[in-house]
């Protein structure tokens, strides 16, 4: 049986992952996609990245789908966006990220550190 620690191990192992200091000089690209995954009531707590999008992870696979009959998609969630996810701390993300790569989003990247890092390089939540 494998632990958490296990999978988020692997995941690391096949993921790319992003700085906050390479996160802000895509920040306001256009095709930057920056996805946050943390449930609702922690995106309402504390905010989110600028520019982020709200996608809980529970739901991330309905949300990604890229089928045109899928009723859960969101729009913003393409196959030609340079993709950023983020949790709070990281774990999260590079699990989001790894099952974002076993869907075929192909430039997809987790953010070191999550939203906790973006905070301690003083950068703010909106």
């Amino acid at each position: 049986m494998k632990s958490f620690i296990d999978l988020l191990n692997e995941a690391n192992l096949e993921i790319k992952t992003i700085t906050v200091d390479e996160l802000k000089l895509i920040l306001d690209h256009p095709q930057t996609l920056i996805i946050d995954v943390q449930s609702r009531d922690v995106v309402d707590n504390s905010g989110m990245i600028p520019n982020a999008i709200h996608a809980n992870r529970g739901f991330l696979e309905f949300y990604a789908d890229q089928r045109e009959d899928n009723p859960f998609k969101k729009k913003e969630i393409t196959t030609n966006k340079k993709i950023i996810v983020y949790c709070g701390a990281g774990g999260q993300g590079a699990l989001a990220t790894k099952t974002l790569q076993d869907m075929g989003f192909k430039d997809v990247s987790n953010l070191e550190g999550g939203s906790a890092a973006w905070v301690k390089a003083g950068n703010n939540l909106i």
